[in-house]
């Protein structure tokens, strides 16, 4: 049996908190859709495995002492809203993702950010 959705995400969060492509990747699904908080004003999207992992080992690359830190996290069924905040040394932001969880695995991440 999949895991549920609350363990799912909680497990891709602390994944992406260690910067840990290989185990983020081994929580989306190959049609996973992740849309990103930049280029404002509505991000880029990225779409299924390959560009996914890209986008990762670019992200993680660029940030290496970069932490990602769970406020709050509300599921309903196949749903969840992670409300976070992201440090980076000189800054941080603060946002929401909503997640869609399909046989326990991040089948979309759509990110949002505060101001």
């Amino acid at each position: 049996m999949a895991p549920g959705t609350a363990e799912t995400v909680a497990a891709f969060n602390e994944a992406f908190g260690r910067h840990d492509v290989d185990a983020v990747m081994a929580l989306m699904t190959d049609d996973c859709i992740f849309e990103n908080t930049l280029p404002v004003p509505d991000g880029e999207k990225v779409v299924g495995q390959t560009a996914m992992r890209a986008f990762w080992d670019r992200f993680f690359n660029d940030s290496p002492t970069a932490r990602f830190e769970t406020e709050e996290m509300v599921v309903a069924g196949d749903r969840a809203t992670v409300r976070w905040r992201f440090d980076w040394g000189s800054g941080h932001v603060r946002g929401i993702d909503l997640f869609k969880v399909r046989n326990g695995k991040v089948a979309e991440k759509l990110s949002y950010v505060k101001g």
